[in-house]
Order: structure tokens, then sequence, then C-alpha cells
């Protein structure tokens, strides 16, 4: 079974906070990483770590048929790569950065991308399965040559094991299958006074989650479950996840469970060019800070890991056009016939527009036009403080969806209060927090 309708926001969650603008190795924020669904050893989380070694997914399924379940976890296996200059004598000396004609190498922590597949499974009620969990360490040495091809240093990037087991379970709740994913980072930890969060991220799964897909089968959706599932959701227990369907709208074959929280069918702007690796940020300011950065800033993001000399590149070479889609975009235009139907909705026919509507304070009627002194009781915010007092002259009698009336002012002293009336910038107050002054001046005809 394909994973791929889920792809594309797996990616995002993957490298959620991977490198973070400005994108260089120096700055403070790039040197406190790996925070987003980490799985350390359990001998590491059992020392006191606020940070699980274990992951569990609880969902569930409505039958088919005969459904079959595809599992794959992904993560990330941190890979710290170092330096070492070559000395005259021809020994090798640890360094933080080597400059070899022009490029700029630094000392980093990367990430190696793992995926763990598990055979295809029939989902019954009897379904328990352990999935072998295991990716070797290892040690790899690239040389590093100037431009005549002669060795001045090498590139040493080492990685440490992760042992650990995927359990897959299952078990019957009347016409519903309740599918349990645990993931356990068994790993051997040392019990040394020196063995610090940095050494067990190294053994750590790093941005864990898992996706899972159906055949012969629906996952029911544990945000907007049915009315007849709800209570089977409400006993669903998920640790350090959160379950959500992906895939077009209406889909439901396909779940993510994601290390952070997400809505239903999360999808990828298609107008992003590419990740930023901070799918919280709005991707035209952050191109804009991108574009800004000094060549010397940029230099040192492309040396500190190529997903941020990506970025940089990118940045730098976006044509007009594509930056412009990243100013915003309406993602679907009403029908003719549903744009009236909405239009029926928020304005009822045969209720009065705010411009000619009235409601009825202290025995006077407020329209458009009334003067009203300003009497905020709410206190929302500092700007009830300030106004108190003030007089204001009504603009409109608004109701909201729920039928409350609000009586929208501009105030008189205000020097652009013409302005903000011109744009539709208005105070709302309740019909109680003003007291009316005089009637209402009339337009001629």
């Amino acid at each position: 079974m394909s994973f791929e309708l889920g792809r594309r926001v797996a990616d995002a969650v993957l490298y959620e906070g991977y490198v973070l603008y400005p994108y260089r190795a120096s700055s403070v924020k790039n040197q406190v990483r790996w925070q987003f669904g980490v799985v350390v050893p359990r001998g590491y989380a059992e020392t006191g770590s606020s940070e699980p070694w274990a992951m569990q997914t609880e969902c569930l399924v409505e039958p088919q048929g005969a459904p079959r379940l595809s599992v794959r976890v992904r993560f990330l296996q941190v890979q710290a790569r170092s330096l070492e200059r070559l000395t005259a004598d021809g020994a090798f000396e640890t360094v933080e950065s080597l400059e070899v004609d022009g490029r700029r190498l630094v000392t980093w922590e990367e990430g190696v991308e793992r995926e763990v597949d598990g055979p295809e499974l029939a989902l019954d009620a009897d379904l328990d399965r352990a999935i072998p969990l295991e990716i070797a360490g290892g040690l790899d040495v690239e040389d590093v040559r100037d431009g005549r091809g002669e060795r001045v240093g090498r590139i040493l990037r080492r990685r440490w094991p992760i042992v650990g087991s995927v359990r897959v379970g299952a078990e019957a709740l009347g016409s519903l299958l309740k599918l349990r994913v645990r993931i356990e980072n068994q790993g051997a930890w040392p019990e040394a006074d020196d063995a610090s969060r940095d050494q067990a991220v190294r053994r750590s799964l790093v941005g864990a989650h898992t996706l899972r897909a159906l055949r012969g089968g629906a996952f029911v959706s544990l945000l907007e479950p049915p009315w007849w599932a709800a209570e089977a959701v409400a006993g669903c227990r998920n640790l350090h996840t959160w379950p959500v369907l992906v895939g077009p709208e209406g889909s439901r074959g396909e779940m993510l469970s994601s290390p952070i929280i997400l809505y239903d069918h999360p999808a990828i702007a298609p107008e992003s060019p590419g990740d930023l690796c901070d799918a919280t940020e709005i991707d035209e300011i952050l191109t804009l800070r991108v574009m800004t950065l000094t060549e010397e800033e940029k230099a040192e993001a492309r040396a500190t890991d190529e997903r941020a000399r990506q970025i940089v590149e990118r940045s730098d070479s976006i044509p007009p056009e594509v930056f412009a889609r990243l100013h915003g975009a309406m993602r679907s235009v009403p029908s003719r016939d549903t744009l009236a139907d909405w239009e029926d909705f928020v304005n009822p026919p045969g209720t009065a527009p705010p411009e000619t509507a009235e409601v009825e304070v202290c025995g006077a009627r407020v329209s458009k036009g009334s003067r009203v002194r300003l009497r905020p009781r709410r206190r929302a915010d500092a700007m009830d403080t300030f106004l108190d007092g003030h007089v204001g002259r009504v603009e409109g009698v608004y109701a909201d969806l729920d039928d409350r009336t609000y009586v929208a002012v501009t105030v008189e002293d205000d020097p652009a209060a013409d302005l903000h009336a011109s744009f539709g910038r208005f105070f709302y107050f309740d019909p109680d927090e003003i007291e009316p002054l005089e009637a209402p001046e009339r337009d001629s005809a």
C-alpha cells in the first residue's frame, strides 16, 4: 500500500525545527535542537528525564470486509559531523571549522532519514505483532581536498545504534477495531556521570511519527468522530503523538500519527516552493528574512547543512511570479448558488442593514448618526479604559450570528475618525455600554 497521500505533510513533521532561521550553526536557537518527537533510550528516561522512551497511538478502524494494514515508522537518526585539519607533521587535529578555497565547513549534527516498514498484516482482534527496530551505528570518513587535489583535512560522520521495537495490536470494540501502534526505544544507556541529553538524543528516534494505511477498512476520525463512535474514541490512549486522517477531504484510508498537533487532512500549501523547516512560519515573511541575510551569514548557513543551503539558494533565486503567490491565495470561490445561500444566512431577508438598523437604549432609539457617550463595562482590553467617557458617533447597529447586538462607533475627538469610518474600522460596544446624547442626525432627502 502507498503512503504518498501523507508523505509531504509527514516530511514537514520530520524536519520541523531541524534548522531554523537564520539557518546558521552559530545561532543560539540552532544549538538547542531536536525538540519534536524525541523517543529516548529507556535507561535515560528512567534517570528522571522528561522525555519518553515510548510513543503510542490508538485509533479506531471501521472494518469493510477483511481489512489489511501497513505501518511505516519514520524518524531521524542523529549523525555528528566533526572536522579534522591535517597538520604539517601529517597528524590530524580537531577543529570547529575549515576554510578551503573559499568554501567553509563547520561542525554540526545532521539528521539521517530512517524508515521501518512492517509487513502487511491482517487486521483483526487477534493481531499482536512485534516488529524489530534496529538501526546500526557507524563512522564515515571523507577527505577534504583543496583545488590542487591536496588533502587538507577530513570530515568524520558518526552515528550511534538505535535498538527498539514497534508493536502492533488490535482489539474488538463492538463493530469497530481499536488499533494500537507502540514504538519503544530499548537501547542500552551508559551509567556514567557525564551521560547528558546530547548523548541520549544521539541514540534516540527524532521527529518520530507513524503512517498507517488500510485496505478493506476505514479509519475513524478522532477529532470529529460520528456520534456512534464517540465513546470508543474517548477510550483511545495516545502518548506523545496525535493521529489524524490524511489525504483528500473525505478519505479515510490513511492516517498520520504526529508529535505535532494537526487537524484531519492537513496539506502543504501548493504555493510553497519548498520546506523551510518551520511550518508554523509564514513562507513569505521567512523568505524575505532569508533574502536580507548578509553574504557572510548566507555563507555560514550554506556550510551548516544541505537543507539550509537549499533554503538560501531557493530564496535568492525565487522568480517574481512564484514569490507573488506567497502573498496570499483564495482556496475556493463559491458558486453563484452557494454565495446566494451564504448571503441569506449572514443577512437574512427582511432584516435591516447596519446603516438603517436601530436599537433601543434607555428609552431612546439609537441608529447611525446618533451621538453617544461611551461607558465600557466589560474592560475587554486597555482601549476600554482610554475610551471611557468619550463621545462617539454611531456608524451602524450590527448583529452577529447568535443575534447579539453591537453598536459600531467612531470617536468624535479622534482626528482620524473620518478615515476609520471610510475603511469601516469601528469600535464595537454592547447597547448597555453607551448613553444616548441626542436624536440621530438624519440625512436630507
